[in-house]
């Protein structure tokens, strides 16, 4: 089993909307709108390719971004700085592979450099025990919980601090004429 992780190109939009609208009630629909707006203003945006196969895509937002989601303008009215998981789908057959994982991995690792916390919700309407056992585990914490406007449907907001990015700040970022090195891994995604 051969898996890539990479950012999305304009090709993959159509079947990531189909995977995202066939994932079921943990995942809020999307149109070919919302799907276009987070092409174009999404930081963090990729795909995963089992055998050439979509398996999966996580989308990522950054603070001072211009989104409407109750849930993203949660955040950005506590946190300075963040980094958002909007949505993550996992298309049904290749679940239980450890996709997940390894998606929170590829986006710690974009967000550790850039910002001190990584946040995300779950929905609790219905409630989404392996989700939560998920984000409990790989450390997030409740920082809060908010009902849903537009779906009528609570979520637990959460937060993981991320202490590398002291390290990067204080060595790369707060210095005179920072910058993150030069270096492949550290690019900004291409649209």
């Amino acid at each position: 089993m051969a898996v890539t992780i990479r950012d999305v190109h304009k090709h993959d939009l159509y079947s990531i909307i189909a995977l995202n609208n066939n994932a079921g009630t943990t995942i809020l629909p999307i149109d070919e709108a919302g799907m276009r707006w987070f092409d174009e203003h999404a930081r963090y945006f990729r795909i995963a390719e089992v055998d050439g196969q979509l398996a999966g895509f996580l989308v990522g937002i950054t603070h001072g971004t211009d989104y409407t989601s109750p849930n993203y303008r949660w955040f950005s009215e506590h946190y300075p700085k963040f980094a958002y998981i909007d949505r993550i789908v996992v298309a049904r057959p290749y679940r239980g592979l450890g996709l997940g994982r390894v998606f929170y991995a590829d986006m710690t690792s974009f967000a550790e450099v850039r910002v001190p916390i990584l946040t995300c919700e779950v929905f609790l309407e219905p409630r989404d025990d392996v989700s939560l056992l998920f984000h409990g585990t790989y450390g997030f914490q409740e920082v809060g919980q908010q009902v849903m406007d537009n779906v009528d449907r609570r979520v637990s907001l959460l937060a993981m601090e991320l202490p590398s990015f002291a390290f990067v700040r204080e060595t790369y970022l707060d210095v005179p004429g920072g910058a993150l090195p030069n270096v492949a891994w550290l690019q900004e995604r291409q649209r």
